[in-house]
């Protein structure tokens, strides 16, 4: 068994739909301990993808064993494509095909697209069973795997069908990374920068300073920014858990163009954090148009993402396209797209649907090759 790394332990303070997010190098090699106050005695269905059953399913199921009455394993397709009411479907037929019952669990064992369709089948099945997030993938570490948020594409729009449903324990192993491709890593850390644009501007200037460190993923370092990530998302979560008030809303910054670039793109050309990644400078463009971010705060950003080697535009794609898609995001009002823009690095706003059309479509061109 590989040395535990320092743990850090998050609790995400939501009543009685509270849990804890537990992050430490090489935790899967604990996993029967970490996992065993939601796991013990249940039968358990482990959802993965085609990519991840290769690296990690045989340890998780193995750990599982140690703790669960039963654990059986389903994979689907790797792939945005994959998230989808059919898969949701077919893991319906595994659950029973595993004889879940309401005392059962789900394990989410993979990226954001695993969590998110392991979570809505968790969140249905039976009316609703427990779950465990364990995300192997960094966008998945400091973003989806944390909040509940559960949820399926159609071919209308991305996340359009989906519901809240609380994991019952995050499991994070930082170590995961080292298997991660280039651009899934690039993309994850589309969503570190987020944080710091939306909630603290110490951590952004943490991340400037360590840019280096980030990109050779020195691993005590990157398991302090997974961390630091889920404390921000938690407290916004625990704010507003369902999505109410408007504060969670700040978690989108960057989205509603991303959203709209990925479905103008097809779901398959760019991954979600690379346009998450140029989302956040559209935004940033038009809140210099608005007159809400002074210049030098855009170029931080720009530079930041850069230094990270995280895409800053789009090409072979009409910037029409994506303006039109914005219309169908989830988070449309009346038809109309809202906007995070951020006024300071550390601070955004949740602006109303009056923005021209003229200002949007400039701020898609500045960042369409």
């Amino acid at each position: 068994m590989s040395e535990l790394g320092h743990l850090r332990k998050i609790g995400v303070a939501l009543g009685n739909r509270s849990y804890d997010i537990l992050i430490a190098a090489n935790l899967l090699d604990d996993l029967p301990a970490k996992a065993e106050n939601a796991a013990k005695g249940k039968r358990a269905l482990v959802v993965t993808d085609s990519n991840v059953e290769n690296l990690y399913a045989e340890k998780v199921v193995a750990g599982l064993k140690k703790v669960c009455s039963a654990v059986s394993l389903a994979a689907f397709p790797a792939g945005e494509e994959s998230k989808n009411i059919g898969t949701v479907e077919k893991l319906y037929g595994e659950a029973v095909k595993a004889k879940l019952d309401r005392s059962s669990i789900v394990v989410a064992l993979g990226g954001g697209v695993v969590g998110d369709v392991a979570g809505f089948v968790a969140a249905t099945f039976m009316r609703g069973i427990p779950f465990i997030q364990i995300p192997t993938t960094l966008l998945a570490m400091v973003d989806s795997s944390v909040g509940g948020k559960t949820g399926v594409d159609i071919p209308e729009g991305k996340n359009l069908v989906g519901a809240f449903h609380q994991p019952s324990i995050v499991i994070i192993d930082p170590t995961t990374l080292s298997t991660l491709p280039e651009r899934e890593i690039r993309g994850g850390l589309a969503e570190v920068v987020k944080y710091g644009m939306i909630l603290d501007g110490g951590f952004f200037k943490l991340l400037e300073d360590n840019a280096a460190k980030i990109n050779s993923l020195d691993m005590e370092f990157m398991t302090d920014v997974i961390a630091r990530c889920c404390e921000l998302k938690a407290g916004v979560v625990a704010e507003d858990e369902l999505d109410l008030s408007g504060r969670r809303a700040i978690l989108n910054y960057g989205h509603t163009f991303a959203h709209a670039i990925e479905a103008a793109t097809g779901y398959s050309e760019i991954t979600h954090g690379e346009a998450v990644g140029i989302g956040m400078c559209m935004a940033a463009s038009l809140a210099v148009a608005d007159g809400r971010l002074d210049d030098a705060a855009e170029l931080r950003q720009e530079n930041l993402l850069r230094a990270l080697h995280i895409p800053c535009e789009v090409s072979d794609v009409a910037p029409s396209k994506i303006y039109s898609a914005m219309s169908r995001d989830k988070k449309a009002v009346a038809g109309e797209a809202r906007f995070v823009l951020p006024e300071t690095i550390g601070e955004v706003v949740l602006t109303d649907s009056n923005m021209e059309k003229s200002m949007v479509m400039d701020a898609i061109r500045s960042c369409c090759g």
